[in-house]
This record gives C-alpha cells, structure tokens and sequence, in this order.
C-alpha cells in the first residue's frame, strides 16, 4: 500500500448527519484509485489522488512570466482570517509547534518561543526569531506560473494557505533566505529531498499552477529516486 502523503484541511465546517457517511464512501473510492495507480479526474472530485510520479507527469507546462511582479501589491501580506489576534505567521508556527508556546504581550498575539523541528535540516528551534514561514511554492514562482491571472482576493488566500499544511512550513531562517524564489530545478533542501518534491507538486495541483520544462525535468529526475507514494491533495 502507498503511505500518502496526506494533508488534511487545518479547519473543518460541521455537516448533517450524513456526511460522515458520505466522506467515508468518498474516501473508499479514491484509496482504491491510488491503488490502482490511477488520478481521480478533475471533473469527478475537488480531491485529486495519485502515486507521486503520476502527480508529476500531470503538471501542464508552460513557459514562466514573471513580469510585473509586485509582491506586496499582488499578494499582500500576513492576515488574521480568524480575527484571533494572531496572523497567519503565528498560526503557523502554533500548529508546529512541538511544545508550549509563549508569546510577546499578555494578548498572546505574537509569538516569542515553542520547539520546532525543521525539516530541511532536522535543527530545533526554540526561538520564534530563528524560523521563517516558507512559502513551499514561492509567491514570484507562483505568479510566473498562473498566479498574475488570479484575482487579487485568490493571491491573498493563496499568501495566506492554511488549509493545506504543505503549503507553508517554518523553517531554519538561513536556509529560506537561501531558497529565495528558485524552483527545484536550482535549489533542494539538504533533508527531506522526496517529501519537499512531495510538497511542491501538491501545492502546484492544489492551486493548478503551471510548471516550465526545466521544473518539470528536476521534479521528474527526482521523483524517480523517490518511494513512489501516494499524494492526496484538495484542489483550493
């Protein structure tokens, strides 16, 4: 069997009493599609599943237009969507967070410490200083890929991902200044190889983004050196 690499919503809305039933039904269906090797097609589902080198050969390619790149402009910044005081940088870092966290103020808005593990490169952190949020697929990436077609409100939501952990993850401060906004096929954590490629493509098909030819032949190139697992994703 594939152990998927799966990455369920942060926040669910309750459903009548049958959904549970409904789900369950609708999860049998597309277990059976990632074991046969198959995709579930687009028009059938908001969920897309396949094994990860199907998930790659699926990417529709297209040549990078990077211009009139504004990040700040097109894409905003942190928001606080649930209006708890706490943006989307610290939620983040709330739901990695491997222990306690402390915060800046006695309103518990910004966070000050916790433990996190980054997995590029396996390093705890304690201090909330020391971690960037990265953007898995980078907001210049993203708009060279199919984002400069979005409307402005997509842009934010897309900024600001928490419905699908592999969007967004906190890692080592100097190694996402490192990434900057290079795509695989110039730059690979020195960790976690197969789950970053994992996270990439996920993210591309759950904002059906684009990927040029070179892209595409480092994601294929590295996919084939990987398990080929399962990759569950819910289209945004």
């Amino acid at each position: 069997m594939f152990l998927g690499l799966l990455s369920p919503a942060r926040t669910r809305s309750a459903g009548s009493p049958a959904g549970p039933l409904r789900a369950a039904a609708a999860s049998a269906v597309v277990a059976g599609l990632v074991l046969l090797g198959g995709a579930v097609p687009a028009e059938a589902a908001s969920t897309y599943s396949a094994p990860l080198r199907t998930a790659v050969k699926s990417l529709p390619v297209a040549a990078e237009n990077n211009a009139g790149y504004d990040r700040d402009r097109q894409f905003g910044t942190w928001n606080d969507a649930d209006r708890d005081c706490r943006n989307t940088r610290a939620e983040v870092l709330q739901n990695e967070t491997r222990a306690s966290l402390t915060f800046t103020t006695a309103k518990r808005c910004t966070v000050r410490s916790g433990r996190w593990v980054t997995s590029w490169d396996g390093r705890t952190h304690t201090s909330a200083t020391t971690v960037q949020i990265d953007h898995t697929v980078p907001v210049h990436e993203a708009w060279g890929s199919g984002a400069r077609y979005w409307t402005k409100a997509k842009r934010v939501a897309f900024y600001n991902d928490l419905g699908d952990s592999r969007t967004l993850s906190a890692q080592t401060s100097a190694l996402n200044s490192a990434k900057q906004a290079r795509g695989p096929e110039q730059w690979m954590p020195p960790r976690h190889r197969c789950g970053y490629v994992g996270e990439w493509v996920a993210v591309k098909i759950r904002w059906g983004l684009k990927v040029d030819s070179a892209e595409k032949a480092a994601l294929t190139r590295i996919a084939a050196s990987c398990p080929n697992v399962g990759l569950t994703v819910r289209k945004a």
